[in-house]
């Protein structure tokens, strides 16, 4: 019998945990692991209700990436299912098993589905973003325009996704990975700290290694999203979100690329510090916006060395260590 784990990172996730552990519960065989970010709620009450899972309590937050790791070093399990508190699943988990034996693949992924059972469009698969996808994101045009060709292409939304096929870059909630492939390309990179684009960069350097990664449409998930990212401050999403945005940046563009995207970022923080600061009348919020623009501005300077300079121990690390202090930071 195939060795499976379930993997799941928790922060304050005590109203939506219970019927996600419930589903993996189901799952013949399986080995269900929580992995808990120094949650202050009931979580862990809600886990312990559930001996047939188990637990590990970090005592410090340790982010989702570091956690997802961790929890990959515990399970002694070929195939690992890394999956958020905040989804259900609907049926068993063999399809993603067969996917993963297929040659050359190295992680499946189920399909997110809302609670009427549509797919979760634009969010549940999409292609690996360049330099103009990032740059449309943060000048806020695929919210505005959304039909637009860059965004269309980016978030697959020209894809059939009730159909299996290679994807590119699923979404982190629900991602089957072999443990092999896993150890191959170094597991999670955990100075996307806390949270963000560690998932894209993830799949990127699967793909960079040659595996490929299926979506098997059979197993559907219900997916609620947002269980996290939406108790974090927008002062703590700005910081972090553009935080992890520049450092995917600098390991995966060109140096020209990066340099112009440092730049519309800069660009783009300058008005959005504006209406923040009419629209609060106060200058907390606008001080996300100084420190993405001070971001940014060591990027632009630095270039591919910002990596370095904003390490795991470095600026970056502190500075959103301190935002995720008084927020969450499992993913989304």
């Amino acid at each position: 019998m195939d060795k499976v784990g379930i993997v799941i990172v928790t922060y304050n996730s005590a109203s939506v945990v219970g019927p996600c552990l419930d589903s993996c519960l189901r799952q013949e065989g399986a080995e269900v692991l929580v992995i808990d970010n120094a949650s202050t709620d009931s979580t862990l009450s809600e886990v312990a209700r559930r001996p047939a899972a188990r637990y590990i309590a970090n005592t410090v937050n340790l982010g989702f990436p570091a956690a997802v790791n961790q929890g990959f070093a515990a399970l002694d399990a070929e195939f690992i299912l890394i999956l958020n508190p905040d989804t259900v699943l609907t049926t068993n988990l063999a399809p993603l098993v067969a996917a993963c034996r297929q040659s050359g693949v190295g992680a499946a992924c189920g399909l997110l589905v809302n609670s009427s059972l549509e797919p979760q469009s634009g969010f549940a698969v999409r292609r690996f973003p360049d330099a103009c996808t990032l740059a449309f994101e943060v000048l806020g045009w695929n919210r505005l325009f959304p039909g637009n060709a860059v965004n269309r292409r980016y978030r697959c939304l020209d894809l059939d996704l009730r159909t299996d096929m290679d994807v590119e870059q699923p979404a982190g909630a629900c991602l089957m990975v072999r443990k092999d492939a896993w150890k191959a390309v170094g597991g999670l990179d955990e100075s996307f700290y806390p949270v963000w684009f560690e998932d894209v960069d993830f799949c990127r350097r699967l793909h960079d290694h040659g595996y490929r990664i299926r979506l098997v449409s059979s197993v559907p998930v219900l997916h609620s999203g947002g269980h996290s990212v939406n108790k974090m401050s927008p002062r703590s999403r700005s910081a972090c979100w553009y935080g992890s945005l520049l450092r995917y940046a600098a390991k995966h563009f060109r140096q020209g690329e990066l340099r112009t995207l440092c730049a519309v970022v800069m660009l783009a923080s300058v008005p959005r510090a504006v209406i923040a600061l009419r629209r609060e009348r106060s200058v907390e919020p606008v001080q996300a916006f100084f420190e993405v623009i001070r971001l940014a501005g060591l990027c632009l300077l630095s270039g591919r060395r910002f990596l370095e300079r904003t390490n795991s121990n470095g600026a970056v690390r502190k500075q959103t260590h301190q935002y995720a202090n008084t927020s969450s930071s499992t993913g989304s």
